[in-house]
């Protein structure tokens, strides 16, 4: 790991010398919902390059928080995993996604559109368990060529990349049009109509899954 430290006696700090490094937190925000590969990293992470995110995994890695896998055959890919450690970092991530929520930007124009590992945390920070109790239910989120699965057992929220198995419904979708339904901006009913989301299986899920997953106002 790099030599630099704040050098001080504070819990703080010292977890600082190890995530505060710029764009360590972001990977650990993309390897939370499931082992990601390298040229999934890169895609998840517009601005940063290969070698460094090479660096920083390498140091996450030697810090204990990564490691690396080799998937069972036919795969054969090499990705990287969160361990133990990084993913008792996921309190820390949600937390600061909550607060930085105030201060997103007004609009998209000029910025990347957030990517799975992104849309994972907003799932997770603004999940509304008192809504969700007693529901059992399972969902997809399509967005071309990649999925998340999103799970609700009795209050309790799982959310990891790839495709559900026998989910209520699948939701085939792009970016904006998930973040106009998740802030509220956009009606599931306005969104089905105008052809934005094409559901795969119950039509009533898309509602129910808003009633669980979504922003409480506008920022401020």
């Amino acid at each position: 790991m790099k030599s630099r430290s704040y050098d001080q006696f504070c819990a703080l700090a010292c977890a600082l010398d190890v995530v505060g490094e710029r764009w360590n937190l972001l990977i650990i925000r993309e390897l939370l919902p499931g082992p990601r590969r390298f040229k999934d990293l890169i895609e998840g992470l517009p601005g940063i390059s290969t070698n460094l995110l090479s660096e920083r995994l390498k140091d996450l890695e030697q810090e204990g928080i990564l490691c690396r896998r080799v998937l069972p055959p036919p795969a054969g890919s090499t990705v990287y995993a969160l361990t133990a450690a990084g993913q008792a970092l996921e309190a820390a991530v949600l937390e600061l996604g909550r607060w930085g929520s105030r201060r997103l930007p007004a609009s998209l124009e000029g910025i990347a559109l957030p990517s799975l590992g992104a849309i994972t945390l907003a799932l997770k920070a603004f999940f509304h368990p008192e809504r969700a109790q007693g529901v059992d239910e399972t969902y997809e989120l399509r967005f071309g060529t990649e999925a998340l699965q999103v799970r609700i057992t009795d209050g309790e929220l799982q959310v990891q990349h790839g495709q559900a198995i026998e989910p209520a419904a699948v939701f085939h979708t792009d970016m904006q049009t998930f973040l106009g339904l998740f802030t509220g901006q956009l009606q599931a009913d306005a969104a089905l109509a105008a052809g934005l989301v094409r559901i795969d299986g119950d039509p009533g899920a898309l509602s129910r899954f808003r009633r669980f997953c979504y922003v409480p106002g506008p920022p401020n």
